[in-house]
């Protein structure tokens, strides 16, 4: 039976699992009950080898070719943490619990990868092996993620890869279609922290202080050339201030004044520079000002880089499946970030896109929104797509 109808059977089944998940949503690396469901169907569908607690809550299920063996194995992760977000799509599956939701697809993710083993499982058409990652954390946002901590825990040592992929859902893409591009994908992700501590004092006095309140607004002025006249406009970054808060009543001048960036980069020299030009121009205003600044510079996830063969590899496999009539064969970056760059960083991949939809409704809604919503209809797709490309990759 083709691959695309075996996947489309499962369709009930599959998005049955998804609202399951749906509805039971659970934040960073405490996914105790996802991670259980995941690795008890990983076991009915017949998995060589399911093992829990990789990475904390982490799950690997392997699954061996009935063919010859060729010694190669593929990874295909999967991402399974919520959103500390309440839910307001008002659907049937929503979310019980309260200040919890699936708002990144996460559960489809999940759904895809586990519909992908339940076929690939009955089928095995293959040599090789195939390990089915299932991540938590993916959302933890700091450079020690739930990628970096499965592969502290020995991830590609116990389970190596000769290459490894992921997909995730996008929103204002037609539904079902599938995004690739080579090279950066997804942008590095930074947090800063800037502290300009100066000398409070009486509203009505304020040659009798040192205002680190004026001095915030000219620096969150000045930060704004950092992109527009350091950065090489043939390449993109962002530095948005998203937080400054001084002071607490309207009469008084604060000792300090906080505010918090973040930043988004592609490359590594210019992640280097916007660094650098970011703490320059903190100390440089400050110092106009006559306060003190302190500048806490937080690495967060690195910029996400599919590698060209594998990309090439996926695409090719994607036309297959769906036609060149649903494939996007050179997307344009993403600012968003993403841990799976981690693990691209020690082995070769890709990451590819599959449209969620471009209407209006729930699942035309941009992901972290509390009226988001997966799209069933990806879920046949993706499990489809991920048993072509493990078949084609371990093909005898």
């Amino acid at each position: 039976m083709p691959i695309i109808n075996r996947a489309a059977e499962l369709a009930v089944d599959a998005a049955a699992w998804r609202r399951d998940l749906h509805q039971h949503p659970e934040l960073l690396f405490d996914v105790h009950r996802t991670a259980g469901v995941v690795a008890q169907k990983l076991k009915e569908f017949g998995c060589d080898e399911v093992v829990t607690g990789i990475g904390r809550t982490g799950v690997v299920g392997v699954i061996k070719g009935r063919k010859t063996a060729s010694g190669k194995v593929i990874g295909m992760r999967a991402d399974m943490d919520a959103l500390p977000i309440t839910e307001i799509t008002g659907a049937a599956h929503a979310s019980t619990v309260p200040g919890k939701m699936h708002a990144c697809g996460h559960d489809g993710h999940t759904a895809m990868l586990l519909g992908a083993a339940r076929v690939i499982a009955d089928r095995a058409q293959f040599s090789g092996t195939l390990n089915l990652i299932f991540q938590p954390a993916e959302e933890f946002g700091r450079i020690d993620s739930c990628a970096t901590r499965m592969m502290n825990d020995g991830l590609f040592e116990k389970y190596p890869c000769d290459a490894i992929f992921a997909m995730h859902n996008m929103p204002g893409i037609p539904q079902g279609r599938l995004v690739f591009r080579k090279g950066p994908m997804m942008a590095a992700s930074d947090k800063v922290i800037i502290t300009l501590d100066g000398k409070g004092g009486h509203g009505a006095a304020p040659h009798k202080a040192v205002d680190p309140v004026v001095a915030a607004a000219s620096l969150v002025m000045a930060l704004q050339t950092v992109v527009s006249r350091n950065v090489d406009p043939i390449e993109a970054a962002v530095v948005t201030v998203g937080v400054l808060q001084a002071g607490s009543a309207n009469n008084f001048i604060p000792q300090s004044a906080r505010l918090e960036l973040t930043v988004r980069t592609f490359l590594p020299d210019v992640r280097e520079l916007v660094e650098r030009r970011i703490t320059e121009i903190s100390h440089a205003q400050a110092q106009s000002f006559g306060v003190t600044a302190q500048v806490d510079y937080q690495r967060g996830y690195a910029a996400l880089v599919n590698a060209p063969a594998e990309t090439d590899f996926a695409r090719e496999v994607a036309v297959e499946l769906v036609g060149t009539e649903r494939v996007v064969p050179e997307g344009i970056p993403l600012a968003g970030s993403e841990d799976f760059a981690f693990m691209l960083e020690k082995r070769p991949g890709c990451y590819l896109l599959i449209g969620n939809g471009d209407g209006s409704g729930p699942n035309g809604c941009m992901v972290h929104n509390p009226g988001f919503d997966f799209n069933d209809e990806n879920v046949p797709i993706g499990a489809a797509y991920w048993t072509l490309l493990a078949e084609r990759f371990l093909a005898a």
